[in-house]
């Protein structure tokens, strides 16, 4: 079983404490977003957990929490999420000098084969150009050359509950043509600076760049950083339709995370978050949340 944590929150920047203490109980409860009173029991023994995938913009405070999870013996890899936007998209986010030399650090630490870069996402404007995106990512490719192997790029999704954030930005949605011209661009510094580039739940083919469709969790990868043999894994079918992602158990909760970024789809509102996080116990078997009573818990299938 692949446990990610989190698509619905930054386990890393704000929960690492809460995090350890669910590996050291062993299990984790996590409720269903569409049917509240369903909450599942997920075993995070290391016996059952293939690999852990830590989705994040900011590991600087978890960084500490890895020697214990060394201990406990279990396999992980980073997605880092770095782009070039500033307070204009991504209010609570850190200096993203900051951030680079965060990225560094991790990656000397566990090794660069398991820091993966995300740019994502690839979101257009009068304001932020393709030229304006293709001197971003060589800046930050040449800054993290040496430090990945390996980055994942999307464009932005056009998600209904995001629209009004995003209405001010005056973003406009690329057609092929400027997502291949983009994606050209993009390909020829992640070359120049030691990267293999994909693309994450993008129906494009970009093969011509030397992009390939790829996915954040992927069998192949995990099989070649664990050791471990991962064929047969089906599809998340969760997900995406454009998604290839693998299946795997998502341990975070919507509504959790306070970077504000404007184009998140997993939080609905800063004050939603911001209530949810009054209820943190880094003791309690669920992320900034609690039993209420009326609840069936049922031991997901791992």
């Amino acid at each position: 079983m692949i446990i990610s944590a989190s698509r619905r929150s930054d386990i890393p920047a704000f929960f690492g404490e809460w995090f350890v203490h669910r590996l050291q109980a062993g299990d984790v409860l996590v409720r269903n977003p569409m049917q509240p009173k369903q909450v599942s029991r997920i075993s995070l023994t290391p016996d059952v957990v293939d690999a852990i995938v830590f989705w994040t913009k900011n590991p600087a405070s978890f960084i500490s929490c890895l020697p214990e999870i060394d201990r406990l013996g279990y396999s992980y890899y980073f997605l880092f999420t770095l782009t070039p936007y500033d307070a204009a998209l991504e209010p609570g986010v850190e200096d993203k000098r900051f951030l680079i030399e965060v990225f560094k650090q991790l990656s000397r630490l566990i090794g660069p084969e398991k820091v993966v870069w995300r740019y994502d996402p690839v979101i257009l404007s009068d304001f932020y150009t393709p030229a304006w995106h293709a001197a971003s990512f060589r800046k930050l490719a040449e800054e993290l050359s040496g430090y990945t192997e390996r980055c994942i790029i999307s464009f932005f999704d056009d998600y209904r509950k995001v629209r009004t954030r995003m209405r001010d930005i005056g973003y406009t949605m690329p057609d092929k043509v400027l997502m291949e011209e983009i994606a050209g661009m993009f390909a020829d510094s992640a070359t120049r600076n030691g990267m293999s580039l994909f693309t994450c739940s993008q129906d494009i083919d970009l093969s011509q760049h030397g992009i390939m469709h790829s996915s954040c969790i992927d069998s192949d990868f995990v099989a070649r950083i664990t050791g471990k043999q991962m064929s047969g894994r089906k599809k998340d079918s969760r997900q995406r339709i454009a998604c290839g992602c693998v299946e795997s158990r998502d341990i975070g909760s919507y509504n959790t995370c306070t970077h504000g970024c404007f184009y998140c789809y997993a939080v609905s509102s800063k004050a939603k978050a911001s209530l949810a996080r009054q209820h943190y116990d880094p003791f309690s078997p669920m992320l900034c949340d609690a039993l209420k009573g009326d609840e069936t818990i049922t031991s997901a299938r791992q």
